[in-house]
């Protein structure tokens, strides 16, 4: 008698268990502020309070980034309350997070036809390390700006596939709307999309230069020239964005690129985990299928992904972070490796996912609400309470834009409603207070310091508010 066969797992399952990992993002949105999540939720409180909606401010000054994100927040920190605005941001971007392993599964599902493998894809995308036990709730703008060029792309690769001028206009606006979440690079993940899509197929070549996908396109490249160069408000953003860029193309250290050379694809593969370790593993066994060929789809998504990724690895300053588009496509290729080797590879896979699963609920519920009460979170509101009590009734400044200075600020910015939200200290101020990086004598006297975690936060007096600031 021969053995049973394993079965293939069902959509249904699968499905399950991505609801589950979709919920184990929940508990992150009770976290105190991490990193450098201020920014968007400060910026956000100030456009809405000076009505502003097209320059993003910022304690005062002006971004130049694009305000898409901002966009989103603004109404539904309004409508829940101001003092949840990181709730807020931190909402939407699990929402991006599982809006784009859903996306993953519709490509999946587009190319395939297999309901089954469409699941899986996604799980194995929102259980990438990267994106499960961080940057997929962090309140960054990465994720949005995934979720946007992802569905561009896969709208554009779904539009070649079924010759739709319709899903094409869908492709070209979510790139857009990938352009108004954060920059121009969003046009260099589509361009090099599009250049691999025109050389995988003669269709595919047919369609995209009809007049029809000639129109379409020319249409989204005039959307964004509108908004740099005929919105007011906007002079000198699309330069700023170009300088940025170019910024991270000039090594200052021969020895420091090469070693980026070689360890920014292991950091990459190491946010991949656990699906590039298993996928990894089959194919060092050299299972037939896990190497086989003969799936063209598959070959495309890892050329985009491979072709996208060249830049951030080759120029001297990138982080992973920026990546974040090309996880999805990675997703997809790693799925689609386990899938084809059979049942005891997407079994073995999903055993790991559930560990990771197991992983993440101790992180989130006990490990990492524990680090912010005793080093780096809760203070941030401590000091914040402190600082708004002791500077009662005076002009108060924010001038430390580090993680913890801009924590502290965002919390002070909601303590402070209805008044003015913090802005950089103006040239010339006679009385008040500011808070800076340093005990600095030309800015002000010292009136406190504080310790946050591994960094300080000064408190500086000028003129009559120090007699109140003294203790």
């Amino acid at each position: 008698m021969t053995g049973r066969v394993p079965a293939m797992p069902r959509a249904r399952r699968l499905w399950i268990f991505y609801a589950v990992a979709a919920a184990s993002f929940l508990p992150t949105l009770r976290f105190y502020y991490v990193g450098e999540e201020a920014i968007f939720p400060i910026s956000s409180l100030e456009m809405w309070y000076q009505g502003e909606w097209v320059e993003q401010v910022f304690l005062g000054a002006t971004l130049k980034h694009n305000p898409l994100l901002n966009w989103l927040i603004i109404p539904l920190a309004s409508a829940a309350g101001w003092e949840h605005m990181l709730t807020v941001t931190r909402a939407l971007v699990i929402a991006a997070t599982v809006g784009t392993g859903l996306a993953v599964a519709s490509l999946a599902r587009a190319l395939y036809r297999d309901a089954a493998f469409a699941a899986f894809a996604a799980l194995v995308y929102i259980t990438l390390f990267d994106v499960f036990f961080y940057r997929g709730w962090l309140a960054y703008v990465d994720p949005v700006f995934a979720f946007f060029l992802f569905a561009s792309i896969s709208f554009l690769w779904v539009a070649c596939l079924k010759q739709s001028v319709g899903l094409l206009a869908a492709a070209v606006a979510a790139l857009t709307c990938a352009f108004m979440t954060k920059a121009l690079t969003a046009y260099v993940f589509y361009g090099a999309a599009a250049g691999i899509l025109f050389l995988a197929e003669p269709r595919y070549r047919a369609f995209l230069l009809t007049p029809a996908s000639w129109l379409v396109h020319a249409a989204g490249t005039a959307l964004p020239l509108a908004w740099l160069y005929a919105v007011p408000g906007n002079a000198g953003q699309g330069g700023r964005m170009f300088n940025e860029i170019l910024a991270k193309l000039a090594p200052d250290s021969l020895v420091d690129y090469a070693a980026k050379l070689v360890l920014f694809p292991l950091d990459t593969a190491l946010r991949l985990m656990p699906a590039v370790l298993i996928a990894a593993y089959y194919v060092w066994r050299r299972t037939s299928r896990a190497t086989d060929a003969a799936d063209p789809h598959a070959r495309v998504a890892l050329w985009i992904a491979l072709v996208n990724f060249a830049p951030y690895w080759l120029a001297p300053y990138s982080s992973v972070r920026y990546l974040m588009p090309l996880y999805p496509l990675a997703g997809l290729v790693l799925a689609r490796l386990l899938w084809r080797v059979g049942p005891d590879a997407t079994r073995v896979a999903l055993h790991w996912l559930v560990a990771a699963l197991a992983l993440k609920l101790i992180v989130v519920l006990v490990i990492f609400p524990y680090y912010q009460k005793q080093y780096r979170g809760e203070n941030y509101a401590t000091v914040a309470r402190q600082i708004f009590t002791r500077t009662a009734g005076h002009a108060l400044y924010a001038n430390n834009v580090s993680a913890s200075g801009l924590s502290v600020t965002a919390h002070l910015d909601v303590l402070r409603l209805p008044r003015h939200p913090l802005t950089f200290p103006p040239a010339q101020w006679d009385s008040g207070f500011v808070i800076n990086y340093t005990a600095d004598p030309a800015l002000g006297k010292v009136i406190d310091h504080y310790r946050l975690g591994g960094n300080d936060l000064y408190l500086l007096c000028r003129g009559a508010a120090c007699k109140t600031g003294d203790r």
